[in-house]
């Protein structure tokens, strides 16, 4: 084997070993599932029967339910239809949204249209004073 075929050879071993490093440092690192992030307190939740957190850097949230009750909902509040902000009717336990009117029931699948997709459900719950939400 000649020198320079040699020296292409390392070359090459070293480029093709540091690969998978460059890779791995240039992929973003995004919260995985497990992670629960503090959206509100218990005294804020029972004020109004609900929680909204809109502009949060990793999700929004709707938060429907008191702090007596272990079932709590949790949302993304953002109409799949026009992209408006729904609310909750407590009395229609359903979530409207107040551009075009559609409807979803409490598990975020649609009631009544225009909207034909459902609402992005989470996981929600209480711990220390305050309501957790883990994105599903």
């Amino acid at each position: 084997m000649k020198r320079r075929d040699f020296i292409n050879w390392v070359g090459l071993g070293a480029i093709a070993s540091s690969l998978p490093v460059a890779i791995a440092a240039c992929s973003s690192q995004t919260p995985t599932s497990a992670d629960w992030q503090t959206v509100g307190s218990l005294a804020e939740l029972d004020q109004n029967g609900e929680l909204l957190v809109q502009k949060s850097p990793t999700f929004n949230v709707l938060v429907v339910g008191k702090s007596t009750n272990a079932n709590l909902i949790a949302v993304n509040p953002t109409c799949t239809h026009s992209g408006c902000t729904v609310s909750w009717e407590t009395e229609g336990n359903k979530f409207v949204c107040p551009c075009h009117g559609a409807e979803y029931d409490s598990a975020g699948q649609v009631l009544n249209g225009p909207a034909t997709k459902p609402l992005k459900t989470y996981t929600a719950k209480i711990a220390d004073n305050s309501v957790l939400v883990q994105a599903n």
